[in-house]
């Protein structure tokens, strides 16, 4: 019986961690994809940076957001746009074009990352 329980369970946690990701691994690739698309001064290696943060943002998507999930999916797909209109603007107009997507990237990073933050010292004793 004790045989068949941790098959059980073995099989289970395994099937439950198929279906998550390890969203801050994944959050740090997408820093490095990104940093590598800003200071990328050829067009291949621009393409290249932007489509894996691009493809790093779509595997975020399927993440478990313990709170605020629609408003952090929105978040998300806003980000895909504008990194789609980077690479758009950096392949007829040059590197150069994009970067005006991408600083409003980082912009959309900062006010959605404020929905996941913890509580501060003083928000955890007085409330908000």
């Amino acid at each position: 019986m004790k045989v068949v329980l941790s098959i059980l369970f073995f099989v289970t946690s395994l099937s439950s961690f198929a279906k998550g990701i390890d969203l801050e691994a994944n959050m740090k690739n997408m820093g490095l994809a990104y940093k590598n698309a800003v200071q990328a001064s050829e067009l291949s290696e621009f393409n290249h940076a932007i489509d894996e943060f691009i493809q790093l943002l779509e595997k975020a998507k399927t993440a478990d957001f313990k709170q605020h999930q629609s408003a952090s999916i929105e978040g998300i797909d806003k980000v895909i746009h504008k990194a789609e209109d980077a690479k758009k603007l950096a392949n007829k107009q040059g590197i150069l074009a994009a970067k005006a997507p991408l600083k409003e990237i980082d912009t959309l990073r900062k006010k959605y990352h404020e929905l996941h933050e913890p509580p501060g010292f003083w928000e955890l004793l007085f409330g908000k």
